[in-house]
């Protein structure tokens, strides 16, 4: 096979592959003895069809088929080793493969519109000045997780008067001859609907007994009442009267007082010692889980900044129209959408050309890194700071299971290597936001 590429201007060239019979023979030859083994045809055993007829009725076919796979096999494998900076795909050339004759003709060839990736360079340096935003936590965000975490080593307690929230126990007693009693039935207030009869329970005590209507407390609904009454959901509208409720035990769940236990079960034995310490602790891992927040925007902001530095980019709009055309099948891209295109198209050689100036390369403990931190962040979410590293691990390798998540994980595990590198190569402003502001400053930008 011989290969020549003719540069037709700056964003476009023509490759030309020519190919002899010696070239694909021997795979024609191949595939149709296949063909042979296999064929099922009226007349013949299995395997015995005579080669001429196999020919005869397969031939063209099975040799379009291997020159088509040996094209595409043999274009890419020059485009790589010639490093050819090629956009999308090559395209046929129509009007010369129409000529193309595959039943007579033994050698051919097949001509190519290939576009090509524009000529820039992509530079950041100590001049280049860019704001970095620290996100801080706010007062309430750092309270409400020191309350999280007190919550979750809290433990139910008895006591002698009842408060929003607390639970219930007690005998539940329908006012009326042979009514519904329920022993021990247990009761949240709280899970009321209805204000008024909410407001019964209010500071009641053991051994009090409270006068309620549990249907209007309920709303009517019968799950809930066929529950707590322990009757069927058919004969619940039958008990829709006045119940006594006497209270024999009355349960609340309280929130550990800030000790070394809460300390420990939130960041590990003795990490922090103190109150102090733990909310700096907290507020530290807000900051650091804002920080992927601010790494993105800076790298937004850097992709605003030399793209207006580099200026628009020059594409053959022709080839690329017609490639995004193909791979959209029948229908054809709108202008606004191959506008768009041609805008993320700069975007994605921009980065290219950071990630090979800054020699960024990526390996399976890469992308593994990234799964675990969206893993973690994913617990942080619900108030668990400290998840072993080996479930982390697990959950990180099961995301990565899946295809799609696998490759937005790969391009995340690049972006994380080239905001480092980025972040070391320019002068960052730094400067202290709050949530609000910094989301505000994201909004601007979108």
């Amino acid at each position: 096979m011989e290969f020549t590429l003719k540069n037709q201007d700056a964003t476009s060239a023509i490759l030309s592959v020519n190919i002899q019979e010696a070239d694909y023979s021997a795979l024609v030859e191949k595939q149709l003895k296949n063909f042979r083994q296999k064929a099922n045809i009226p007349g013949f055993r299995p395997g015995m069809v005579p080669m001429g007829l196999i020919k005869k009725q397969y031939g063209t076919a099975v040799k379009a088929e291997e020159i088509n796979k040996l094209l595409q096999t043999k274009i890419f494998e020059y485009i790589r080793e010639n490093k050819v900076d090629m956009l999308g795909e090559p395209l046929p050339i129509e009007e010369q493969q129409a000529n193309i004759n595959m039943v007579e003709d033994k050698d051919f060839t097949f001509e190519f519109e290939i576009a090509l990736a524009p000529k820039f360079d992509a530079v950041l340096d100590k001049n280049d000045k860019l704001a970095y935003y620290r996100i801080q936590p706010t007062d309430e965000m750092v309270e409400g997780q020191v309350n999280a975490f007190a919550q979750r080593c809290g433990e139910y307690k008895q006591v002698e008067a009842y408060e929003n929230g607390d639970m219930l126990k007690g005998t539940l007693t329908e006012s009326v001859e042979d009514g519904v009693v329920v022993r021990e039935a247990v009761m949240m207030p709280s899970y009321m609907k209805n204000d008024e009869q909410k407001a019964l329970f209010a500071g009641a005590k053991v051994n009090d007994v409270v006068t309620f209507n549990p249907s209007v407390a309920f709303d009517n609904n019968e799950a809930e009442l066929a529950s707590l009454l322990k009757v069927e959901k058919s004969e619940v509208a039958a008990h829709n009267g006045e119940f006594t409720f006497a209270i024999t035990e009355i349960t609340r769940f309280v929130a550990s007082e800030l000790n070394q236990n809460v300390f420990d079960a939130a960041f590990g034995k003795d990490v922090v010692t103190n109150e102090a310490d733990f909310r700096a602790k907290i507020a530290e891992q807000f900051e650091a889980r804002f920080e992927v927040e601010s790494d993105y925007k800076l790298l937004m902001d850097v992709r605003s900044y030399l793209m207006e530095k580099i200026g628009k980019l020059e594409f053959n709009e022709s080839i690329l129209r017609r490639i995004m055309d193909t791979n959209k099948g029948e229908e054809t891209v709108s202008e606004e959408d191959f506008q768009k295109s041609l805008t993320e198209l700069t975007w994605h050689l921009i980065k290219e050309q950071l990630a090979k100036k800054y020699e960024i390369k990526i390996d399976d403990n890469d992308v593994l890194s990234v799964a675990k931190d969206a893993t973690r962040d994913q617990f942080a979410q619900y108030g668990m700071a400290n998840v072993p590293d080996d479930l982390l691990e697990n959950y990180a390798k099961e995301m990565l299971k899946q295809d799609k998540t696998r490759e937005a994980l790969i391009n995340r595990a690049v972006d994380v290597k080239l905001i480092q590198s980025i972040k070391g190569a320019v002068t960052l402003n730094e400067e202290k936001v709050s949530v609000e502001d910094f989301n505000k400053k994201v909004s601007e930008n979108a």
